[in-house]
């Protein structure tokens, strides 16, 4: 028969102080991974048949016994309606911030406290030790026992997006406190790690995807600038590899092997600064890195690479700003149906829009030669100028498309999806309906100027965007009707 080994853990408290709270959760946390780094070290010396390791990830427990509504401005820092909902956590260190803030808000809103205590979901080996670099979980079969016998092992069966898609069902009766149960957290940062290569501590709140190398070049040249001024905020430049660096001269040694889609970090010290992430061309790479991205509760991520025009009046260089998008990427379609759809956020357009008035220093009737505003088509087929035009231009042009992409929409429905505020801003680098594809000959040197200020562009929305208090970003236009307390 075999014997179970748990760590001893203390019985859960109710807290009404948000810092106390966290610590616990901190305290649980460690005092679980520790065992089980403990015990898997022990077993790869000498295993002991008959023997199985298990401790549980920390939990977040909160009873609402009211139908009192709370400021009803706010679209987070509440429950709904009476009731015991609960999440599971990992990483508190990681999430310390987040944490303190929605538990705060909880307890404040409903004068209630919080239970903290262990859950009866098990922390996988795997994600327990991988912040410790000495402890290498082997391949099945590699080590002297079978793994799964004695440790817990991920399970995909429970790591699913069932709370963001509002097909959760509960097995205790409680509801959902955040949109992520703890696994799913876990293996969203073990993925950031291996298709980034950068640890996830380094992820900023403000996101920029890009489809296109000349802007990480511009990236650094302008988090150069921003570390050689003391005034700016940014404390220091985290390269694909975790290459750090705080002097605007330090060298930056680019790994031979650059990861599927390279991340860089303009940091701040409350996390408040800029990546920048090269995503590379398709929506399959779009959904990846938004999938994981999410986790981490960014508070706006916006999309800055290259699209077709597909108006004859749009120039090589003009930038797109999507108010709309016709999804044809196909890679949501399972979590997000099409009929769903995606709003423009006013507060993402205004900020880009301004962004891009105090770049190119034009104003009202004249922004319009540079900026269009309208639809985006986001396609799954790269070379879909090669088939029959009559289909799908035909569509272009019901859907008032201005402009085409593989990425945009998929980046817009992933925020949707994920209550993550989004815009798009695109630079258009051809016109194929026009005559005027995408050829080595064409990278005038007009257009690489406006690569950097299409980049300074998202940069200035993203730091009015840093200024903007959460309760407005976070609007209520991202939430459903029967929505999780944490943000």
């Amino acid at each position: 028969m075999t014997r179970l080994i748990t760590p001893q853990m203390p019985e859960a408290e109710l807290f009404t102080n948000a810092e106390a709270a966290v610590d616990r959760l901190q305290a649980l946390y460690e005092q679980a991974t520790g065992f089980l780094g403990d015990s898997f070290a022990r077993a790869m010396q000498k295993f002991e048949p008959g023997t199985r390791y298990r401790a549980f990830y920390p939990e977040i427990r909160f009873t609402n016994s009211s139908y009192a509504q709370v400021d009803s401005r706010l679209s987070f820092g509440h429950v709904s309606q009476p009731g015991t909902h609960a999440t599971t956590v990992t990483r508190p260190d990681l999430f310390r911030a987040y944490l303190t803030q929605q538990i705060g808000l909880l307890i404040r809103n409903h004068g209630q406290p919080v239970q903290i205590g262990p859950s009866n979901t098990p922390i996988p080996l795997h994600f327990a030790v991988a912040n410790t670099p000495d402890l290498i979980v082997p391949h099945e079969g590699a080590a002297g026992f079978t793994l799964r016998d004695v440790f817990d092992v991920p399970d995909l069966a429970t790591t699913n997006d069932d709370i963001v898609n509002g097909t959760h069902v509960s097995e205790d009766g409680s509801g959902p406190l955040s949109l992520f149960t703890a696994q799913r957290v876990d293996y969203s940062l073990a993925r950031l790690a291996h298709y980034t290569a950068t640890d996830p501590e380094h992820f900023q709140n403000h996101v920029l995807f890009t489809n296109y190398q000349f802007y990480v070049s511009e990236f650094e040249a302008y988090a150069r600038t921003q570390l050689a001024d003391p005034d700016s905020g940014y404390t220091s430049f985290v390269s694909t590899g975790n290459i750090e660096i705080s002097s605007p001269d330090a060298p930056l040694d680019t790994p031979a092997k650059l990861p599927q889609m390279p991340c860089y970090h303009l940091k701040r010290e409350d996390g408040s600064g800029i990546t920048l992430v090269n995503i590379g061309v398709g929506p399959s790479n779009a959904k990846t890195a938004t999938d994981h991205i999410a986790v981490l509760r960014p508070h706006a991520w916006l999309m800055v690479g290259h699209c077709a025009g597909l108006r004859n009046t749009q120039a090589l260089g003009d930038f797109v700003l999507a108010h709309a998008y016709l999804r044809e990427d196909h890679v949501l379609d399972d979590d997000l149906p099409v009929w769903v759809p995606i709003p423009a956020l006013a507060e993402i357009q205004i900020a880009l829009e301004q962004a891009v008035a105090e770049v190119t220093r034009l104003s009202g009737y004249d922004l319009k030669r540079i900026m269009r505003t309208g639809t985006v088509a986001t396609i799954d087929n790269r070379n879909w100028e090669l088939r029959d035009q009559s289909g799908p231009v035909q569509r272009l042009s019901q859907s008032r498309a201005i402009a085409l992409d593989m990425e945009s929409a998929t980046i817009a429905a992933n925020g949707y999806r994920f209550r993550v505020p989004y815009g798009t801003l695109l630079c258009v680098s051809d016109k194929p309906l026009h005559g005027e594809l995408k050829l080595p000959g064409m990278a005038s040197a007009f257009y690489t100027t406006q690569v950097s200020r299409h980049l300074h562009i998202g940069i200035r929305a993203m730091e009015a965007l840093r200024g903007m208090p959460l309760e407005r970003l976070h609007s209520r236009k991202l939430r459903s009707f029967d929505e999780t307390a944490f943000l």
